[in-house]
């Protein structure tokens, strides 16, 4: 029987993706998107009001708890980057467990229900692959912590976007950072023009170093699966039998 071994390339963004979800986490805490709209304002006196009469108060990330939702190659990293640069207690949720050593080294926390991160967190980010379904429905924000904020980097179809704007309007959430979107290359319009939103094109692996790791890893997995018989990043390893081929 022939098989085709399919390999996974998401490490080579992974530090790419955690450095753009660092700008996203200081941008829902420092309330970014809403002094970024106020400060381009043509209107003076529009900006002094605003200033004013902000919906929010900024507040500094350190000491404040990351709840990551699928601590995988990406999650991790933006737990280490997280942890060591902005000094937020780290908490995830997963399917698996990860070793006593990778929760010491980011000061984790695991978290096996759901429900119970969102309302412990006061920032939560999602890192994990699609499966189907979506993840963040209005029944989910409802568990959040009164007035935390959210940063999705995984995929736009995690998330109901519908539920997430009513969230914001009801004073669940008071802040958003997200790259990607349910719908792209369309964008929810009320997302798009909320104050407390900060929103990015999808292109948080969009870095020449990026591009290049892609290309390291393929050729990578390609000699070792030739040379050694197994590849560094499998994904359907083990729907093959031993005795296929490529």
């Amino acid at each position: 029987m022939l098989g085709i071994l399919y390999c996974n390339g998401a490490a080579a963004s992974s530090e790419s993706v955690a450095d753009m979800t660092l700008f996203l986490v200081l941008a829902v805490f420092r309330n970014l998107a809403w002094s970024h709209s106020a400060a381009v304002s043509t209107n003076p006196q529009r900006f002094l009001d605003a200033h004013q009469n902000s919906p929010l108060t900024a507040r500094n990330p350190s000491g404040h708890s990351l709840g990551i939702i699928g601590l995988g190659a990406i999650g991790y990293m933006i737990a280490k980057k997280v942890y060591a640069a902005l000094g937020m207690k780290i908490l995830y949720h997963d399917l698996f467990r990860k070793s006593e050593q990778v929760e010491r080294s980011v000061g984790a926390v695991f978290y096996p229900e759901l429900d119970k991160l969102l309302g412990d967190a006061d920032c939560v980010v999602v890192a994990t692959p699609f499966a189907g379904k979506t993840l963040l429905t209005a029944e989910k924000f409802a568990k959040f912590k009164r007035g935390g904020r959210f940063v999705n980097i995984a995929r736009g179809s995690l998330v109901d976007e519908q539920a997430l704007v009513a969230a914001l309007d009801e004073g669940l959430l008071s802040g958003v950072g997200m790259d990607v979107h349910a719908n792209e290359p369309h964008v929810h319009p009320r997302l798009a023009s909320h104050p407390k939103v900060m929103m990015m094109s999808h292109n948080a692996g969009g870095t020449v170093d990026t591009h290049i790791g892609f290309e390291r890893l393929a050729m990578e997995n390609i000699e070792s699966f030739l040379l050694k018989g197994k590849a560094l990043t499998p994904v359907n390893a083990h729907l093959i039998k031993p005795k296929s081929v490529l």
